[in-house]
């Protein structure tokens, strides 16, 4: 099963993707400038094989749920969030509206 909802955080509309696959759940919060995702985003690809992409987004793992993932810490995030002072550690509600 596939779920698509906006969640809104301090006034800035995210779009919140759950979709159920055996065994595990992948999980994104995303809006047009970056995202957050379960431990399935692999950050390692996205700051070298595709370094020219400069994606922003950061991995949270050990997540089951959206809500977990909004509020996790961060396990890696990509050189482009570091640029926007998201870093390992930061909540991810708090890493997301560094993306606004």
């Amino acid at each position: 099963m596939i779920d698509l909802k906006p969640i809104d955080i301090k006034g800035h509309t995210f779009l919140c993707v759950s979709v159920e696959l055996p065994k595990t759940n992948l999980l994104v919060v995303t809006n047009d400038k970056g995202y957050i995702m379960c431990g399935a985003l692999d950050v390692a690809l996205l700051n070298e094989k595709l370094k020219d992409r400069k994606v922003i987004a950061g991995r949270a793992v050990g997540v089951k749920t959206i809500e977990q993932l909004l509020d996790a810490p961060l396990e890696s995030v990509t050189y482009e969030a570091e640029s926007l002072g998201i870093h390992r550690g930061m909540i991810g509600k708090e890493a997301l509206l560094k993306m606004v």
